[in-house]
């Protein structure tokens, strides 16, 4: 187990934080916290990785492949790589959810520039992400 100060977080929207628990080429597994009253994120999908949430407390709402659905505590939920997605917790309680990417790819590279871009910090012009993070997230309307 990592020290304490050794843990990565990033935030990565309002209310979202999540927390790195390990990370090689095979997988990215981060502890995900989500705020009460969120909304959806855009829809998009990951051409290359597949992801896995397996939900530890609290409830999240997805759409995955226009059907949309309520996903509980133990419950897991995969989706296929080219899946168009959304997933958010609308309810009133923080949802705590173990998320994996398979294979990592360039995800972590992602989110941390994402944060970045959210604080204020890093590229001067953050539109750019999309472009030069195609390979890991692409929305569904491009």
């Amino acid at each position: 187990m990592a020290d304490a100060e050794q843990v990565e977080e990033l935030s990565v929207g309002p209310g979202t934080t999540l927390r790195v628990l390990s990370h090689d080429e095979r997988a990215l597994v981060f502890e995900a916290r989500y705020a009460g009253g969120g909304s959806p994120p855009p829809a998009h999908l990951h051409p290359a990785q597949d992801e896995r949430f397996e939900i530890r407390a609290g409830e999240m709402q997805a759409i995955v492949g226009g059907k949309r659905r309520t996903i509980r505590a133990s419950e897991v939920l995969e989706i296929p790589r080219e899946t168009i997605h959304q997933m958010w917790n609308e309810g009133a309680e923080q949802a705590t959810v173990i998320w994996q990417t398979l294979p990592a790819g360039r995800t972590l590279d992602w989110f941390r520039e994402l944060a970045a871009a959210l604080r204020g910090e890093g590229r001067e012009n953050p539109a750019t992400l999309l472009d030069d993070y195609a390979d890991v997230f692409r929305l569904a309307d491009q």
